[in-house]
């Protein structure tokens, strides 16, 4: 199996986050690229650095002026009186702005608040450069599936929270969505998104909430309880064409080894319902009872069982990294995961 990196990704370092009330450390940090990396040698993959991403591949998803507002942003915000030294939203358009007609202002700071969701998204000089090479590396993944093998993506940033044109949880493009697009690009009649992150993938299922083309399944913690808040609910399931083609599995804090395997097995058998012709699978691990932001309580053990009922699906698979923060357990879960995966 190929996976998929290259050195640019190691530009984006963002320096902190707020965390209820607090300033705090920011947890997507270069290191743990370092980790996977390492779990990748371990596993004997061939590491390749994929080609650049295409305009146009990337124009498939997001539209040119998010685009140009990752690439270009950080030079206007340097040329700001009084700025930190990564861009951080202190306003954002609320939905009572947005139905009397806000626009996007001219602005920096304002056009920052319109492209994010939150404040744990910092835009950093070396945001856009890794944001384009994570992207490639999914694009180049999903080629390999499309030739009927697997491969991974060691995307970072990750990208399952970006919205078309929204960044928000630590992702600024969405990697999943690009590989699915591709997928369809290159001749798959539908694809499925299964999504293993804790968190629940809201930017993957706004892209696709109008489109029976891309079945997404999330498995995740209640939202009612767990970022990104507001959806990820059971009875969300996609509307107009799409309607029935998105599901949401969200399980209570703590559930630990048994629901959340119950749950991936409910996604598998959704995606093989779905008679889809490929398969992309956002790859989370701070679903892991180690990680310092824990609600599943999930074990190593349950991450290789989760890998096995995957790969028992038989489908070509591109593989995308996204959360999981603990640097000394990632790329064990790696590891287990996708050697069982087959």
């Amino acid at each position: 199996m190929k996976a998929f990196w290259h050195p640019v990704q190691m530009r984006h370092a963002p320096q902190f986050f707020l965390q209820r009330g607090m300033v705090k450390p920011h947890f997507e940090i270069p290191a743990r690229a370092e980790a996977l990396l390492a779990a990748c040698c371990e596993l004997g993959l061939e590491i390749v650095a994929p080609p650049p991403a295409e305009g146009a591949a990337l124009l498939g998803v997001h539209p040119a002026d998010y685009l140009d507002f990752l690439r270009d942003g950080p030079a206007q915000w340097a040329g700001m009186d009084w700025q930190g030294p990564e861009m951080v939203p202190n306003v954002h358009p609320s939905p009572e702005m947005l139905e009397s007609g806000a626009r996007i202002p001219d602005a920096v700071i304002g056009r920052l608040g319109w492209y994010t969701a939150d404040t744990a998204s910092p835009v950093g000089p070396g945001t856009w450069p890794a944001a384009e090479a994570a992207a490639a590396a999914a694009l180049a993944a999903a080629d390999e599936a499309a030739a009927g093998r697997h491969a991974y993506a060691l995307a970072r940033p990750p990208g399952h929270h970006a919205y078309a044109a929204r960044a928000g949880g630590h992702c600024y493009l969405n990697n999943a969505a690009l590989a699915a697009e591709r997928l369809l690009r290159h001749g798959a009649a539908r694809v499925a998104v299964l999504d293993l992150d804790s968190h629940h993938g809201n930017g993957t299922q706004g892209i696709f909430w109008r489109r029976d083309d891309v079945l997404t399944v999330s498995v995740h913690g209640d939202p009612n309880r767990y970022y990104p808040w507001y959806v990820g609910h059971a009875g969300e399931r996609g509307a107009g064409v799409g309607a029935g083609w998105n599901l949401n599995l969200p399980l209570e804090q703590g559930s630990g080894d048994g629901p959340w395997l119950a749950a991936i097995a409910a996604g598998v058998a959704a995606v093989r319902r779905a008679g889809v012709d490929a398969l992309v699978v956002s790859l989370g691990f701070d679903a892991s009872a180690d990680e310092p932001l824990n609600f599943l309580a999930v074990s190593a053990d349950g991450f290789a069982q989760a890998g096995a009922a995957v790969g028992g699906l038989g489908l070509p698979t591109a593989l995308v990294q996204e959360g999981g923060y603990n640097l000394d357990v990632i790329g064990r879960l790696l590891v287990r995961f996708l050697g069982a995966l087959g």
